[in-house]
């Protein structure tokens, strides 16, 4: 079979997480390689994503490595087991692939937190305000475009609304005064955050201002939680694009975060009379 010239993210993270398998084994390529019966292009590319292998292989690999974490390996054997056309996948032509990318981490993640600081979270947001916060890049979108984006966020939301997937936010004031359409589209996005936050499985907690500590600050983060720790990943929204981060190191510094942020946001009771309140404010200059 031809190697895959466009591996997923979830394939790419398999072969991450066998070739870190292999370094904690202290094995080298070749030696991997004549262990289970590969060439060492084999192996490099079985570690990049652009190849599969078997879950037979893949216990091959693991007893070659020495690896006694038993959810681990079965974790990755039902990455391996994922077949089927993704829903996301219909919009391969239409958008990059960072979008693609975000909703195949979501759809896979057991629980999903999220920090934001700009925005209300897109999980989270309205049709109207998300074409608002579309219509505000530069260079500008085509209508078109927008449209477009706008509905594969909108069709993103359906994991969490459907109670699927448990859904953690912590907003800050910032993003809950940042206007995207103007004050009535802001007013309407308060709105909807305060119903959204009724719901089972969505929890909203608001970060104030005057809260003098807020960890993470500046930065929009999603951590999406795997079936087992090591397979867990964060997502950082930046101006190019969307970055993802899996080493153990990053993950252990955004769990600290998102402790942190747990401890210090305002309560869900709390956080939904703070919204109201802002709504309040938006909703009395237009008066």
């Amino acid at each position: 079979m031809p190697p895959r010239p466009n591996p997923t993210i979830r394939q790419r993270r398999l072969g991450t997480e066998l070739r870190r398998m292999r370094e904690q084994a202290g094995l080298g390529g070749s030696q991997l390689g004549r262990a289970v019966g590969m060439s060492p292009a084999q192996v490099t590319q079985m570690e990049s994503g652009r190849i599969g292998i078997s879950v037979e292989r893949l216990h091959t690999i693991a007893s070659a490595c020495n690896c006694a974490n038993r959810p681990l390996v079965d974790a990755l054997a039902g990455i391996i087991g994922e077949r089927g056309r993704d829903w996301w996948e219909s919009y391969r032509e239409v958008l990059t692939t960072d979008f693609l990318e975000v909703a195949e981490v979501e759809a896979h993640a057991q629980e999903i937190a999220i920090c934001t600081t700009t925005y209300i979270p897109g999980l989270l947001q309205t049709g109207t305000y998300a074409s608002a916060v579309f219509t505000r890049i530069y260079p500008p979108l085509s209508r078109t475009e927008i449209d477009i984006r706008t509905a594969f966020r909108v069709q993103r939301q359906q994991i969490v609304r459907s109670g699927r997937t448990p859904l953690r936010t912590y907003v800050h004031e910032a993003a809950l005064r940042m206007q995207f359409g103007g004050p009535r589209v802001l007013a309407q996005q308060l709105e909807a955050l305060i119903e959204d936050s009724t719901q089972p499985g969505i929890s909203v907690r608001a970060v104030p201002f005057a809260l003098d500590t807020f960890p993470g600050s500046g930065e929009n983060l999603t951590f999406a939680k795997g079936p087992v720790p090591e397979l867990d990943t964060v997502q950082m929204d930046v101006s190019q694009g969307t970055i993802f981060f899996d080493s153990p190191a990053d993950l252990a510094k955004q769990r600290a975060i998102f402790d942190r942020l747990d401890s210090t946001a305002l309560s869900e009771d709390g956080s939904r009379d703070f919204i109201r309140s802002l709504k309040k404010e938006i909703e009395a200059s237009y008066a």
